[in-house]
């Protein structure tokens, strides 16, 4: 089953959101409604399995099996909502990754 050969990339993340991309396999275009972006159920609908708040936030269009999705900083995995700590331990690692001082993301 095609299912089965959906590939998922590591997290990434700026001061604002993390990101990640779902490579599905081509085959599964077909399924997919052309020239816009998907709804949670149709993603779902063709088998990409992710915890809750991801959004398909964008058409990648030289290669529309790969699905752009993105979810704000401290989203919490079981509710989908944004956690203030979740997103304060999220901010505090971003910039510990990137050596970025105190108040150079903050908002």
């Amino acid at each position: 089953m095609s299912v089965n050969r959906i590939e998922y990339s590591e997290k990434y993340a700026d001061e604002d959101h993390e990101y990640r991309h779902v490579i599905l396999p081509k085959e599964l275009l077909r399924q997919l409604p052309r020239n816009r972006l998907l709804s949670e159920s149709e993603w779902r609908g063709v088998g990409v399995q992710q915890s809750r708040g991801w959004v398909h936030y964008a058409l990648h269009r030289p290669e529309p099996h790969i699905l752009l999705f993105r979810r704000p900083l401290g989203t919490d995995p079981q509710t989908g909502r944004v956690d203030p700590e979740l997103k304060r331990q999220a901010l505090e690692e971003y910039k510990h990754q990137f050596g970025l001082r105190q108040n150079s993301v903050e908002k």
